[in-house]
C-alpha cells in the first residue's frame, strides 16, 4: 500500500472516522435549518445516501430518493419515517444512466417539493480491484463510467436550472481512489477522477457555467457498504474506518453554506474543515489546489 502512487496526495491535517465537531449537525437538526428547502439524492437505496436522506430529513429538508431498488428505497424511506414521522419523502426508481428517467424524476421532484436546494450525485458502481485492466471485461469496465460520470452529469444537467434559481448546492461523491492509482482499481479511479474534474467544469472562476451553484467533490472515507465489499479493497489494507454518519454530516456541512468557498474543489470527508479553513484557505484559494492539475516544477 505504501507503494501506491498517490498515496501522498492529500492535505497534512487531523484525519476523523466519525462526527467532529465542526460538522456536527446537532445544532442544525434542533434549528430545523433545512425547513422547506428541497434535496435530491441519487444512490439513497443503502450505504451513504441513505445516512445523507436520513440527516437532511432530521434538519427539515423534503428529500426526495432514488435509486434503482424499488424496494430497497421504500426500506430508505421506512427507516427516513421511523426517525422522523413528520418528514416529506419523496421516492423515484431511476437508472442514472438513463438521461430521460433523471430529468423526469428531478422534474418531479422540483415541482412537489416547489425547489431543489440541494443535489447529491451518490449512485456509484465498482467492480473487484483485482488483475490488470486488459484482463477486465470490457463491457464492466465501461460501465463504471456510464454510472459514476454519465450518472454524476445526467443528475446535474436535470438539476442544473433549479439550483440556479435557489443558489444551491452540488455534491458529487468522488472517492481517495481518484487520487491513489491502486492496482486493478482503473476503471473506478479513472472515472472518479473524472468526476473531480466535471466539478470544477460546474464551478469553474469567473466564467462559471453555473456563477450561483456551489459545487464539491467528496470523498466519503472508507466505510462499510456495499460498493466497499464490492471492490475488495479491505484484502488491500484499506479498512472500513469511517462511519457513515461521518460523510452524511459533511454533506449537510456543505449544504449550509459551511465551506462555499472550496466550492469546484475536491474535498475529504475525513479532513477537519476546521483546520481547513484556519491553516489551509489562503493556500488553497491563492494557489487554485484541491483541482485536477499538472505538477510542473520550473
Amino acid at each position: 500500500m505504501d507503494s501506491w502512487k498517490g498515496i501522498s496526495e492529500s492535505l497534512p491535517l487531523e484525519v476523523h472516522h466519525d462526527v467532529y465537531s465542526t460538522i456536527d449537525p446537532t445544532a442544525l437538526c434542533a434549528s430545523q435549518s433545512f425547513t422547506g428547502k428541497g434535496v435530491f439524492i441519487t444512490g439513497a437505496s443503502r450505504g451513504i445516501g441513505r445516512a445523507t436522506a436520513i440527516v437532511f430529513a432530521k434538519a427539515g429538508a423534503s428529500v426526495a430518493i432514488a435509486a434503482r431498488s424499488s424496494h430497497l428505497l421504500d426500506e430508505t424511506r421506512e427507516e427516513i419515517l421511523k426517525q422522523v414521522p413528520t418528514a416529506n419523502v419523496e421516492k423515484y426508481t431511476v437508472d442514472v444512466r438513463q438521461t430521460k428517467s433523471v430529468q423526469e424524476a428531478v422534474d418531479k421532484a422540483a415541482k412537489t417539493f416547489g425547489r431543489l436546494n440541494v443535489v447529491i450525485a451518490n449512485a456509484g458502481f465498482v467492480t473487484p480491484f483485482a488483475g490488470t485492466m486488459d484482463e477486465d471485461d470490457p463491457s464492466s469496465w465501461w460501465n463504471t463510467h456510464e454510472v459514476n460520470v454519465f450518472g454524476t452529469y445526467n443528475t446535474l444537467r436535470a438539476s442544473a436550472k433549479y439550483l440556479r434559481e435557489t443558489n444551491g448546492h452540488f455534491i458529487a461523491v468522488t472517492s481517495i481512489a481518484a487520487q491513489w492509482r491502486i492496482p486493478g482499481g482503473s476503471a473506478y479511479g479513472v472515472s472518479k477522477h473524472a468526476i473531480n474534474r466535471l466539478i470544477e467544469f460546474i464551478a469553474q472562476g469567473t466564467y462559471r457555467e453555473n456563477p450561483t451553484i456551489k459545487a464539491f467533490s467528496l470523498d466519503p472515507g472508507a466505510t462499510r457498504t456495499h460498493m466497499y465489499d464490492e471492490c475488495r479493497v479491505e484484502a488491500l489494507g484499506i479498512p472500513p474506518l469511517d462511519s457513515l454518519e461521518l460523510s452524511a454530516a459533511t454533506m449537510l456541512y456543505l449544504a449550509n453554506g459551511g465551506a462555499d468557498w472550496l466550492s469546484g474543489r475536491y474535498v475529504s470527508a475525513q479532513w477537519d474543515l476546521g483546520q481547513v479553513e484556519r491553516e489551509w484557505k489562503e493556500k488553497i484559494t491563492e494557489k487554485d489546489l484541491l483541482v485536477n492539475k499538472l505538477n510542473v516544477i520550473s
